[in-house]
């Protein structure tokens, strides 16, 4: 894929529009704040007054009169003098945003997921190579040191080949969540799946899940899981699940043991991870650097510098669909009890974003896509 993207190789801070002002909205305007790399242009929501309110909530008052406000991103953007956008919406609005701004000229950094349906993600893969834009998925836990850290003990180790995630957490969100058919595969375990491919080698290749409502469960759908995800590089994900489980809860992060061919790597989730050697010698993982950028953080300045330098992120938009291939793999194996290949979601996904694309008429860069293989113009 050839990019042109807009954005120069100044030195000069990226001027960025932050579009959705809810609580993530909120999150990534103060991201952006205390950022080198990027500065806030504006600030877009659907609901009027909402980017005024996070701006005056959020913006030091001296500097509140540079900051563009509206309901309408491209507007914004355009008022602003804005070179990027990042994309806060809710998911069902991410296709939207995402493809209209791309085909107005901005690169764009989404929050997860990259989309509502895996056909809208791969939509929008294709709305990227025709418009020649970034687009970045924010995975904000690949952007966390410790997990990196962990992927470098394991390699020590000879490469994870059994990874298993635990999380048990008892949340009590209210609203969509505790409304939503399978609120922990999709909501929570997605980061969890992608944090796996940060530590194993090699495509995801099948998912086979089961889900569950435990009996005091305050969630309308499947609060618990165990999702299997095996890759063609032989490796596996054991992710066991839930978001109904007072008492021992877990980190955020869960809890994660790497099994690897001379020893074992261990995560809390939040602490810097150790190892143990075949021959049981603890190797303690290196605590980040005081300046070390995490998550958010770490997002924005790896999308910032890749438009800087003309590179492509590991998130990018291709790379990143692999991640709700997953997700929406689990969900259908979890729903038909059985082991969903990755390539029968894949194939399915890109015939109906065909179609999406057809019907927009914007691009066509879908219709050249073989099904089989990872990578740019083909799934």
């Amino acid at each position: 894929m050839t990019r042109t993207d807009p954005a120069g190789k100044g030195a000069d801070a990226l001027p960025v529009v932050v579009v959705g002002a809810g609580g993530m909205g909120r999150a990534w305007i103060s991201t952006v704040l205390r950022s080198h790399d990027a500065r806030l242009a504006g600030v877009a929501d659907v609901i009027d007054g909402a980017a005024a309110g996070a701006v005056a909530d959020l913006v030091p008052e001296a500097d509140r009169g540079a900051v563009r406000t509206g309901t309408d991103a491209l507007e914004v953007a355009r008022a602003a003098g804005a070179q990027a956008i990042i994309d806060v919406t809710i998911p069902a609005a991410h296709h939207a945003v995402t493809a209209d701004a791309l085909h107005a000229g901005y690169p764009v950094l989404g929050e997860k997921p990259c989309a509502a349906t895996l056909a809208e993600a791969l939509s929008l893969a294709g709305h990227a190579e025709a418009t020649g834009r970034l687009f970045m998925v924010s995975q904000s836990r690949r952007h966390n040191p410790h997990l990196r850290e962990a992927a470098r003990l394991a390699e020590g180790l000879g490469g994870a080949g059994l990874v298993a995630t635990r999380f048990s957490r008892a949340p009590r969100f209210g609203g969509f969540r505790e409304e939503m058919a399978q609120p922990l595969i999709v909501d929570m375990a997605i980061h969890a799946f992608d944090a796996a491919r940060v530590l194993v080698a090699g495509a995801p290749a099948s998912v086979t899940a089961v889900s569950s409502s435990p009996p005091w469960s305050w969630y309308d759908g499947d609060a618990a899981a165990t999702v299997t995800v095996r890759y063609d590089s032989g490796a596996v994900h054991a992710f066991v699940g839930s978001w109904c489980s007072p008492g021992r809860e877990t980190s955020w992060n869960g809890e994660w043991s790497l099994s690897c061919p001379r020893g074992t790597v261990a995560w809390d989730g939040e602490s810097p991870p150790s190892s143990t050697t075949e021959d049981g010698r603890e190797v303690p993982g290196r605590v980040p650097a005081a300046d070390a950028l995490w998550e958010l953080d770490s997002s924005l300045a790896a999308f910032c510098a890749a438009l800087r330098e003309g590179t492509t992120p590991e998130s990018e938009v291709h790379e990143n669909v692999w991640t709700q291939a997953i997700v929406e793999a689990a969900v259908r194996s979890a729903a038909d009890g059985r082991t969903v290949a990755l390539a029968e979601i894949m194939g399915e996904a890109l015939t109906a974003a065909r179609e999406l694309d057809r019907a927009d008429g914007r691009s066509s860069a879908l219709e050249s896509w073989k099904t089989g293989s990872a990578g740019g113009g083909a799934v």
